[in-house]
């Protein structure tokens, strides 16, 4: 039987021999290959020591010829370790074409994976071995490793503007028929998607309010709205509430049954008739939720990535954001922490292309000043939040700080604001901010537009 030791490391001299001999032939070689291949990514010490030669000679904007490379080798010391000028003569003549040249870099770089798999999962086994208790720091330092091997060959390049232009006209609008696979993601409020544009994908969303206003309901009816009407796919990480909850709340705003008696089971058979119709409706969705209560966000990028790669992804929503725990290896402030997890979050919309909603506390200081307006410094260990975020979107609530006969005073020709939520777009990437009006009924946990009030959805 062939054991590990009987192996030996991925690497392919003679396509590492082939790159630099390119680069010595090709001058513009080393532009199509630096974007690909780090000098690490070399299985042998001399060739690393060559290509890095060409790279200095490029910085200095010198040729990278056999003349040159042999004397920037030679002042490093390194020219008869990697076999004089001999070596570069003799893989010039080995090289059949430089064209190949992307090709060779693709074999190294892969390679260079392969070992560093293999180093990662070293590192993994010894971990597990040394560990001891410390089971969840273990893990998330695990998953941290593989996740950074995911994206080490994810490097960014140029494209020609052209091809963006033509991927846009290409693709249908907001409202096309067949959106559901597009970058726009609708949010099913009308005024909200005019402003935005709809969700779009790659963003990192910040949906942020004082408790008991309602960002979590926000977050789900956004995401029953795209999974509905745009068949979109999406994956709940519900941290602070049970997935059991979670859904009988979804029940209820969908049925527009009273959420405090469907959960002790108050309800007529006309009720019920309604509530097995939204059942079906719901049943149809392609919603997931995990509501393991305390995740790093090394298991969130997990889970996330795993499910994608079995149900490609649209959209991910995180409830909420500060209730996802910090690397517990690490001994950094809270605010340090958190900046991170926003980072990440930010990073994962990218790496999935999805939507990522992630709901935040806001801090006290709405409570302390007049008007109660929360502002993006209200962002509870903000961090980075309010940096890393592409739309940031507070709730706000006037009926939640004046009463009827205080607002009768103040407004006496003004119709008290029960249930009206301003949806405040106080950050917005990639277009305008401003308010948005919506309906807030507590009781079915459901936001509506106010122009274009949801009917009363007949399930009989």
């Amino acid at each position: 039987m062939v054991t590990a030791k009987d192996l030996k490391l991925p690497s392919d001299v003679d396509a590492e021999e082939a790159l630099i001999a390119s680069l010595l032939v090709d001058d513009d070689a080393i532009f199509k290959v630096q974007p690909v291949v780090d000098p690490v990514d070399f299985f042998r010490d001399t060739n690393r020591w060559v290509y890095e030669a060409c790279l200095a000679l490029a910085e200095r904007g010198e040729p990278r010829n056999q003349v040159m490379v042999a004397h920037e080798l030679s002042r490093k010391q390194q020219l008869e370790d990697v076999g004089g000028p001999a070596f570069l003569s003799q893989i010039v003549l080995d090289l059949p074409t430089p064209i190949g040249v992307e090709h060779y870099a693709l074999v190294v770089k892969r390679d260079s994976i392969y070992r560093n798999l293999i180093g990662t999962t070293e590192q993994i086994k010894n971990m597990a071995y040394t560990a001891g208790p410390e089971l969840e720091g273990v893990l998330d330092r695990a998953q941290d490793l593989i996740m950074s091997l995911q994206t080490s060959d994810k490097k960014g390049d140029f494209e020609h503007i052209r091809h963006l232009l033509e991927e846009y006209l290409e693709a249908p609008g907001i409202d096309a028929p067949d959106s559901n696979i597009l970058s726009q993601i609708r949010t099913g409020f009308v005024d909200l998607d005019t402003l935005l544009g709809g969700l779009k994908r790659s963003d990192l969303v910040i949906i942020a309010a004082r408790p008991s206003l309602g960002k979590t309901s926000l977050a789900i009816n956004i995401a029953r709205n795209a999974a509905i009407a745009q068949d979109a796919r999406v994956a709940i990480f519900s941290l602070e509430m049970a997935a059991a909850q979670l859904a009988q709340r979804i029940l209820a705003s969908e049925s527009g049954l009273d959420s405090t008696r469907l959960r002790l089971g108050e309800h007529t058979e006309p009720e019920e008739q309604k509530m097995l119709g939204a059942m079906g409706v719901l049943a149809g969705m392609e919603v997931y939720i995990d509501d393991t209560a305390v995740q790093s966000i090394a298991e969130i990028r997990a889970k996330a990535h795993r499910l994608d790669r079995e149900l490609p992804l649209d959209m991910i929503i995180v409830d909420y954001l500060q209730l996802i725990s910090g690397a517990s290896n690490r001994g950094d402030s809270r605010v340090t922490e958190v900046s991170e997890i926003s980072r990440l979050l930010k990073g994962l919309a990218r790496e999935l292309d999805v939507v990522v909603i992630a709901c935040s506390q806001l801090s006290r200081a709405p409570e302390q000043r007049t008007p109660h307006v929360p502002m993006l410094s209200d962002l509870r260990e903000s961090g980075s939040i309010e940096q890393d975020a592409d739309v940031v979107a507070f709730i706000y609530r006037e009926d939640m700080y004046i009463t009827e006969d205080e607002w009768s005073r103040i407004h006496p020709n003004e119709h008290y604001p029960k249930g009206i939520a301003q949806i405040i777009i106080a950050k917005n990437r990639n277009g305008p901010t401003g308010v948005v009006h919506l309906r807030f009924k507590k009781e079915f946990t459901r936001f509506e537009s106010l122009e274009t009030r949801q009917e009363e959805t007949s399930y009989s």
